[in-house]
């Protein structure tokens, strides 16, 4: 069954309500589900790659909601530079009256997520990072020179960029292919304005200064089949953050949290397990009004 007709799909649409926040002006709209105890001030927040949209977590959302936890689930209108992105969702935490988050992104929302860490370890609204094949340099895309005239290409000519990254053509599991499927959906449902920002912000010259990220509790989660990012990435980001936990899954492809939701959510749920009992817990079983 294809995953936006399965049953955990239809009753998270029928559940979640999506709610549309204005930021700054008219066009900056922010699409988000929020599951999850209200009450909850240090909710996780997901953070979708180049082709996700605010759907695109809704597994971790209802599974983890289920649970006790905060979970919400994002899109954000057309930002040009990792700056404004930043700025822009910081005004979505204040709007939202949220101090501090745990954030987990997936390939370019992981990397927003450090950018964002980044940005506000002065005075820090981050409080963990779950990493999913993501990656700390724009560079290993090797489309710097080209990514000041992304905003010029037609959308065709875009989606067809992201989508040469999916693997496709390669033998893939049900549930792989079930994962590209809904990816696709999202993809084509991303206007070019869209689409081309977010191409920009994942291309553009930029990398992730993580000697300001030590102090971060961090979990990498990466798979060992094909997926867009390779092992040389994989392997930076291991250097990059040499005590994170790492939560390897044997397979999965690009979209893990898709196809491997049960496993994603139990490590999502281990990592968020040492903050239980804290100021700083996103909910659990130990969750209480």
């Amino acid at each position: 069954m294809e995953t936006d007709m399965s049953l955990e799909y239809l009753s998270f649409r029928s559940n979640i309500p999506c709610r549309k926040i204005v930021l700054d002006d008219s066009e900056k709209v922010w699409t988000i589900y929020d599951g999850g105890p209200k009450t909850i001030r240090s909710p996780l927040i997901c953070l979708p790659p180049v082709s996700g949209t605010a759907d695109t977590f809704f597994q971790q959302v209802l599974g983890l909601s289920a649970k006790g936890y905060r979970v919400i689930s994002l899109s954000w209108p057309v930002y040009w530079s990792v700056n404004e992105w930043c700025e822009g969702f910081r005004k979505l935490l204040d709007f939202l009256q949220l101090d501090q988050v745990h954030l987990f992104g997936a390939s370019l929302g992981g990397f927003l997520a450090q950018k964002f860490a980044e940005y506000t370890h002065r005075c820090p609204r981050v409080l963990s990072l779950i990493l999913c094949n993501s990656f700390t340099d724009t560079s290993v895309f090797q489309y710097s020179d080209s990514a000041p005239f992304l905003w010029m290409l037609p959308s065709m000519v875009l989606k067809k960029m992201v989508m040469g990254n999916f693997g496709g053509e390669k033998m893939m599991e049900s549930v792989v292919a079930d994962s590209v499927d809904f990816m696709v959906e999202r993809l084509e449902s991303l206007s070019q304005a869209e689409l081309a920002s977010r191409l920009t912000l994942n291309c553009g010259s930029s990398y992730v200064h993580v000697d300001k990220l030590q102090q971060y509790c961090i979990t990498i989660i990466d798979v060992f089949d094909d997926c867009a990012i390779a092992s040389p990435v994989s392997e930076d980001m291991y250097r990059s953050y040499p005590h994170a936990s790492m939560a390897h899954l044997k397979n999965g492809g690009n979209f893990p949290y898709l196809s491997r939701c049960d496993e994603v959510n139990l490590h999502l749920q281990v990592h968020l397990l040492r903050f239980e009992r804290t100021r700083c817990k996103a909910g659990g079983s130990n969750f209480s009004d």
